[in-house]
């Protein structure tokens, strides 16, 4: 018997794909308060004698991996790995699962939302009609996304996901991504070039020591006047100081973002601005893709603390053999 961690809100304890499955294997559940992103010192408080964790974002840094003397998997709904110490969970030999692809669809529709409520100024129209206003013309007035140039940064599951949705809107799409081989009909640019040429901008990579404050002062300068950014990945990846600045001063023209580098962000520059759509990280939350992830990490988590191989683990390369 073990005691699993639940920290994900979305986990059903009776569901018969999920809770009962590890009930059902004799193991306990210690189901935290639902809540948005735990601190370090709250996880402190809840992984003592926990053989195995459901989280999401919540962190599992170096004090609280030390702590959690009896873990042996994390099983991340998702696919982001940078609340996690890979290196401390790979030494104390904890098992990292993620569940890549499971939220691919949803994050690329969520984008294709974004690109298209900062286009046409779907927030700033709801707003105005709330507030008693009806204007259609002049400052009001929408653009369009047919023939404009969407530059992708990253171009994995989701940024494919994302080109393959466009295809229908008759735009030109540049991509970015090192680690990208040749690929027939995708034309790849360096960074500052797609910065410079594209109409709207939209990030899709993950949160490393490489990529964060990967757009700073310098490169969101680069982006035209008239573009659009649009962020589904990670908010660390943008400078969010820079990012207000060229906003406020006309050299951007709208940003849509789905994550931010704090969350939740309390009032800020950015949601302070009119030209800023804003949601709280759910573009990988729909309600297929949510059963999926939760179903996936209960049945890494399973696999685990049944000695066997899980399915979604990652870092397994830095894992020493016990």
């Amino acid at each position: 018997m073990a005691t699993i961690l639940i920290t994900w809100p979305d986990f059903e304890p009776d569901g018969p794909l999920t809770g009962r499955r590890l009930t059902a294997a004799g193991h306990d559940l210690r189901v935290a308060p639902k809540r948005t992103r735990r601190t370090s010192d709250e996880m402190l408080r809840l992984v003592d004698g926990v053989a195995a964790a459901i989280v999401s974002t919540d962190p599992f840094d170096a004090p609280v991996l030390e702590a959690a003397s009896q873990l042996r998997v994390i099983a991340r709904v998702g696919v982001g790995t940078d609340s996690i110490d890979l290196e401390v969970a790979a030494r104390n030999r904890v098992a990292v699962c993620t569940t890549p692809g499971a939220n691919t669809a949803s994050t690329a529709d969520h984008t294709i939302a974004l690109m298209l409520a900062a286009v046409r100024r779907v927030a700033q129209h709801d707003r105005a009609i709330r507030g008693g206003g009806w204007e259609r013309t002049g400052s009001a007035t929408g653009w369009e996304l047919g023939g404009a140039t969407v530059g992708l940064v990253g171009y994995g599951a989701i940024g494919r996901q994302v080109r393959r949705r466009l295809s229908g809107f008759g735009v030109h799409v540049l991509v970015c991504d090192p680690l990208l081989g040749h690929v027939p009909g995708v034309q790849r640019v360096a960074l500052d070039e797609l910065l410079a040429t594209s109409d709207v901008v939209s990030l899709h990579l993950p949160l490393t020591a490489s990529t964060r404050g990967l757009l700073d002062r310098r490169r969101l300068a680069l982006l035209r006047p008239h573009a659009v950014l649009v962020n589904t990945a990670r908010g660390a990846l943008v400078d969010e100081e820079a990012l207000a600045d060229a906003l406020e001063g006309g050299g951007l023209r709208a940003a849509a973002l789905d994550v931010l580098t704090v969350e939740p962000p309390g009032r800020t520059r950015l949601s302070a601005l009119d030209n800023v759509v804003l949601t709280p990280h759910v573009a990988g939350l729909s309600e297929p893709s949510v059963r999926e992830m939760t179903r996936r990490a209960t049945d890494d988590v399973l696999a685990v603390l049944g000695g066997r191989e899980p399915a979604g683990r990652v870092g397994a390369d830095l894992v020493t053999p016990a």
